[in-house]
């Protein structure tokens, strides 16, 4: 059994309840729209947006709820990109490909080109640090409970608790 979520480094919402209870489930995890619509691809940026997208003709799917946020997240992924010799778009899609209990990603593209950029994403190997410079720039707020359970019962969290909790307790 699976649950097919969007989960992205734009938009974590996922971790506070739907990743906890597939690990919990041990439920397989499909990503639809792991690019957040394609602006984590790395061709929008803070100063260059692309005429004739979707981005542009006002699709606002997902939503942008922080575009300084976003532009953070697109600047850290095009950075590692750069020191992989790859796309941004395959650092975005092997760090979702290496999140518990992710097991398959709905890729999408206009082209031949965009598809096979994103399959080369299987070949991407973050080291320790890229993902914690990933996960630290795309970190969700802990909202409540979640806070609560941090500061009152971090010594009782198992696997599902660290989905979300992990990156909180250092």
């Amino acid at each position: 059994m699976s649950e097919q979520i969007h989960y992205t480094l734009q938009a974590r919402d996922a971790e506070y309840e739907l990743i906890p209870i597939a690990i919990d489930q041990k439920l397989a995890v499909l990503v639809w729209s792991p690019l957040a619509g394609g602006l984590l691809s790395g061709k929008y940026r803070r100063t260059k947006q692309v005429e004739g997208t979707r981005q542009m003709a006002g699709w606002n799917e997902p939503p942008v709820r922080d575009e300084n946020a976003l532009w953070a997240v697109v600047d850290e992924l095009v950075a590692i990109g750069e020191a992989h010799k790859v796309s941004a778009a395959q650092i975005a899609l092997a760090w979702l490909l290496g999140r518990p209990a992710v097991t398959s990603l709905i890729i999408g593209g206009r082209t031949e080109a965009q598809f096979r950029d994103n399959l080369a994403c299987v070949n991407v190997k973050l080291s320790a640090d890229e993902r914690a410079r990933l996960d630290e720039v795309s970190l969700p707020p802990l909202i409540y409970p979640y806070w609560h359970q941090s500061w009152t019962a971090k010594d009782r969290f198992g696997p599902a608790d660290l989905a979300l909790h992990a990156p909180f307790l250092k």
